[in-house]
């Protein structure tokens, strides 16, 4: 039985489920929220998508890449139908149909060095989902997302890993047995940022056997074996601590 006066408005019916958990205040608070999402991969995506169902009222989402055949085995955006289409585009075509009203912009682009000040400096955000898996775009952003003082979290590897108890969420300065924290402490030390940082990541040893090295890939030297629950299950966890934190 619905309780009088329980969203009553016809816009936000499909939110009743989450308002009777979280009550009407905390879902307006999620409706004027604005939340940055930076990677549409296996984890961005699903992250992207909870952020979404949950009720944030804006999003923008950021990502260049197109499917490939590769990505069906855990990406959501990855059906054999929408093989080559651009991430991004599928995705907000999904999201539109999620939630019709809420504020989308969709950068299919490719997010370099210079284009995340401008990108950070372009818009009110209270909460960067950083979903990126290359060193070096992910650090810029890191950094410059911190030195503006705009709340982040940041998802450290997945590859090589089925065991999703041994998911945690940490400072990245006291993460382990993960070789992608490893590698962004290491740069964000030498562009002098050692400000606390909150990750999702795995204590699971990584399986050697499941990762093989790669040529002629941007900004990519090797490649990890991948499960389907295992990316879906840190973005849930990055959303989660969005919309606890909202």
């Amino acid at each position: 039985m619905v309780q009088e006066g329980f969203m009553t408005e016809e816009t936000y019916r499909w939110q009743q489920r989450s308002e009777l958990l979280l009550g009407k205040e905390k879902m307006e608070r999620l409706r004027k929220s604005h939340v940055l999402v930076v990677g549409l991969g296996g984890v961005g995506a699903y992250a992207a998508e909870m952020i979404c169902r949950a009720g944030v009222g804006e999003m923008t989402i950021v990502d260049a890449d197109t499917v490939q055949l590769s990505n069906i085995n855990r990406q959501l955006p990855a059906l054999h139908s929408t093989v080559g289409m651009p991430k991004a585009r599928v995705l907000a075509e999904r999201f539109k149909d999620i939630n019709p009203d809420i504020r989308l912009n969709v950068y299919p682009v490719y997010l370099k060095d210079d284009k995340i000040p401008a990108l950070l400096d372009g818009g009110h955000y209270d909460f960067i989902i950083d979903a990126i898996d290359t060193v070096a775009p992910k650090c810029y952003l890191i950094y410059h997302a911190l030195l503006r003082k705009i709340k982040i979290i940041s998802s450290m590897g997945a590859g090589a890993k089925r065991d999703i108890t041994q998911i945690r969420f940490a400072d990245l300065w006291e993460t382990y047995h993960c070789g992608l924290s490893k590698a962004v402490r290491k740069r964000l030390q030498k562009m002098g940022m050692k400000r606390p940082l909150p990750v999702v990541f795995s204590t699971e040893q990584a399986d050697e056997r499941a990762i093989v090295l790669v040529e002629g890939e941007e900004n990519k030297k090797s490649t990890a074996g991948t499960i389907s629950y295992m990316p879906a299950v840190f973005g849930c966890y990055l959303a989660e601590y969005v919309i606890r934190k909202l």
